[in-house]
């Protein structure tokens, strides 16, 4: 007698929990076990993983994760089992009572860049409705927030690419500024490759020959720190050479003079001397550039992650602007966003100073808007609060209750010594997390939540796509999902409604809120993201008339073809839903006169030059088996074989200055601290420069050393530059 086979487990479509490509991925649950299987629709990737996308599956065993919350005994001062009930408890009484006897604002709130979008809204909603505080910021304050500053400058709209990855390969020309996407997201590459297939010319800006820098065209590397002085020598020599698109600047730009005027002060022979890039470098770069008949700038945390970052990617867009690349198909400006959700995860609330859809928390329109959808006050909620790193060193001083979901900043936080000191002196902290991370261990309560297959929630990549994680697995029994955890806590404090544990119910209410802001989410459904492979906002309601982000009271608003100026690509059917935004600023830029905006920029020094004692750059980075802090990678076996921990990679000549061979341990010192890591011994960086990877904690964790300095505007650290000195160290 013969049996029909048993049928095949389904497969659950999905995303990748790690970068902002979000690729997709397909799962498939076999008893204990769960596969990922290529999922070669999704446009982003079209099947490609990286290794840390194949082996996520493994961070879901609980050899690994948490699998129920714990809570640190007085007798004993360690963390031990506790129930839900319990936990949660303790939780919500550390935050009543710090909040009865030192104010509303003693209570901090921190959140993630992985976060869903609905959890990011609902983590902003409760710190400003339950818990009544202004302080209250996240770990993508360290990601892209100088970017974000400088977009909103120039184009009065930040979306980390105003146009879709699919463009890419069709344009002329792109600079690649501080980004490494063969290492920090492999998938991406090939947008690079079908580029250079198609004709197209690549410049790398990096002070490592990384493995991206060797796909180039044209590598030039800068001295760490001096990416501003470099674009301005490069805009310079496009107004000497004729080169700019005059048309353009007058028909679609203001500020040009003073713009102008700051960069012919950096001339090439000057720029050479402050960077390290030779004049025929600067000459070549900028033929490259304004031969192509379109050409792209694109930035990442390079040139981000300093003191000067804002003013750094104003420049670079400055150039984009003179030559006319932007506002056009297949040009302009862009900024590769590094977390997962970190696009996303700043639009609905969870930022110091904003409020959903990219509200501004000061501006009393948006302020009433929100208010009506939580059914408040306008005047109840705070105003804004203190940026990620001021909060963090706050701690234990201002700020003396932390609830934390979703980040490790004892390991990410600039001047992490100092951060694990001020995390340590807290009345109370609890974490919500995945895993036990090194910060999580300081906590008085842990909060064990699901991870992204075990729960249904968006994301919004780099592009602006807005995507939809689909639940494939049953969490472990100890576990609850963070929307979950703040429904407990939302009613321990006194809100027993508000605060909905079904995701799509929370989406619900994220579009309301978001309706009419810059980042409209309005017209986007749960429905619609799992038909259309994502919708790029803003996408407003059906038969909405898409309205001006907000503005100062005084600006006239933008006109209603849209906020950012919608494409000129086909459009919805009368009366049909909106069709997304792929492309930004076709028509006009989000500014109240429609034009982009140059902005005045000149170099400085790095916060922290080098000098006699502390001769020597540091610059930060990853690796391609790690990822962030580490706290989830670090976990996987097929991960710690291929990067097992940290490394210092210096060139040769540094190396036989100090007498330290490959592999020898060495001492990196700044004036924050020590760290210690075994030489990598390369010519792919610079004499005067080294390198260290950021995701392990202990002796080796690099953010010891890092410089929290901060961009007047963005609030973003110094990661990417500081002066230390190296110490030979015995073996």
């Amino acid at each position: 007698m013969s049996h029909a086979p048993a049928p095949a487990p389904a497969l659950v479509p999905t995303h990748c929990p790690y970068c902002s490509l979000q690729c997709g991925m397909n799962l498939r649950e076999s008893g204990e076990t769960v596969e990922v299987v290529e999922r070669a629709d999704f446009p982003v990737n079209r099947g490609a993983l990286c290794g840390k996308g194949r082996t996520a599956p493994a961070v879901l065993s609980s050899r690994v994760r948490l699998t129920g919350p714990l809570v640190r005994r007085p007798a004993t001062g360690r963390l031990e089992p506790a129930t839900w009930e319990e936990a949660l408890r303790v939780t919500a009484d550390g935050l009543r009572r710090t909040r009865a006897r030192h104010g509303a604002d003693a209570v901090g709130v921190f959140g993630g860049g992985g976060l869903t979008n609905e959890k990011a809204y609902a983590l902003g909603k409760f710190a400003r409705v339950v818990l009544g505080t202004s302080q209250i910021d996240y770990n993508g304050r360290f990601c892209m927030s100088s970017a974000a500053a400088a977009h909103n400058k120039a184009f009065g709209l930040d979306r980390g690419l105003p146009f879709p990855l699919e463009d890419i390969p069709r344009t002329g020309c792109v600079v690649l500024v501080g980004s490494n996407l063969a290492e920090t997201m492999p998938p991406a590459l090939r947008y690079l490759t079908e580029l250079k297939d198609n004709g197209g010319k690549l410049i790398v800006v990096d002070p490592r020959r990384t493995k991206t820098a060797e796909q180039a065209d044209l590598h030039l590397a800068p001295r760490p720190g001096t990416d501003l002085a470099l674009a301005l020598g490069l805009l310079h020599l496009v107004v000497a050479q004729g080169r700019t698109d005059e048309a353009f600047i007058a028909e679609r730009t203001t500020g040009w003079e003073e713009a102008r005027a700051a960069a012919m002060a950096h001339w090439p022979e000057l720029v050479e001397r402050i960077t390290g890039v030779g004049v025929p470098q600067l000459r070549s770069a900028v033929a490259m550039f304004c031969d192509a008949p379109n050409a792209m700038v694109l930035t990442a945390r390079g040139p981000e992650q300093q003191s000067k970052g804002t003013d750094t990617v104003g420049a670079w867009i400055n150039l984009a602007l003179a030559t006319g690349n932007a506002g056009r198909p297949l040009a302009g400006y862009g900024c590769l966003t590094g977390q997962g959700n970190g696009q996303g995860g700043r639009e609905h609330g969870q930022k110091a100073d904003q409020l959903p859809g990219y509200r501004r928390l000061d501006d009393p329109a948006a302020r009433a808007h929100v208010a009506g959808v939580w059914g408040v006050d306008p005047d109840s909620l705070p105003g804004p609060g203190r940026s990620a790193y001021e909060l963090l060193d706050a701690l234990g001083r201002d700020v003396r209750a932390l609830l934390l979901m979703g980040s490790n900043p004892v390991v990410s936080a600039p001047r992490a010594a100092h951060v694990e000191e001020r995390l340590r002196s807290l009345d109370f902290l609890a974490v919500a997390d995945v895993v036990l991370s090194e910060t999580a261990e300081l906590a008085d309560v842990v909060l064990p939540v699901t991870q992204w297959a075990e729960e249904t929630g968006t994301t919004t990549n780099l592009e602006g796509r807005v995507l939809l994680r689909r639940r494939a697995l049953t969490p472990p029994p100890g576990v609850r999902s963070d929307l979950e955890v703040m429904h407990g806590l939302a009613g321990l404090l006194g809100h027993e409604k508000g605060f909905p544990t079904d995701p799509e119910e929370v989406f619900g209410e994220l579009r309301r809120a978001s309706s009419g802001g810059p980042a409209d989410y309005a017209g986007i459904s749960y429905r619609r993201l799992e038909e259309e492979q994502g919708v790029f906002w803003p996408c407003p309601e059906p038969g909405g008339a898409a309205v001006a982000p907000d503005g100062p009271a005084e600006e006239p608003g933008v006109p209603a073809e849209g906020p950012g100026g919608h494409t000129r690509e086909a459009g919805r059917p009368a009366g049909g839903p909106h069709p997304g935004t792929p492309r930004l600023f076709l028509d006009r830029f989000a500014t109240p006169d429609g034009r982009a905006r140059f902005v005045p920029v000149v170099h400085r020094e790095a916060a922290e030059p080098t000098d006699a004692e502390y001769p020597v750059v540091l610059t930060t980075g990853r690796v391609v088996a790690q990822y962030q802090s580490g706290a989830q990678t670090r976990r996987v076996d097929e991960l710690n074989a291929a990067a097992p921990g940290p490394f210092v990679e210096l060139h040769p000549q540094l190396a036989a200055r100090l007498g330290v061979a490959d592999g020898e341990p060495v001492a990196v010192v700044s004036r924050r601290g020590r760290a210690v890591a075994p030489a990598r011994v390369s010519e792919a960086i610079r004499p005067d420069t080294v390198f260290m990877p950021f995701h392990w904690p202990g002796a080796g964790r690099a953010n010891t050393l890092t410089n929290p300095a901060l961009d007047p505007t963005s609030r973003m650290p110094e990661f990417k530059v500081c002066a230390v000195r190296l110490e030979r160290v015995a073996a």
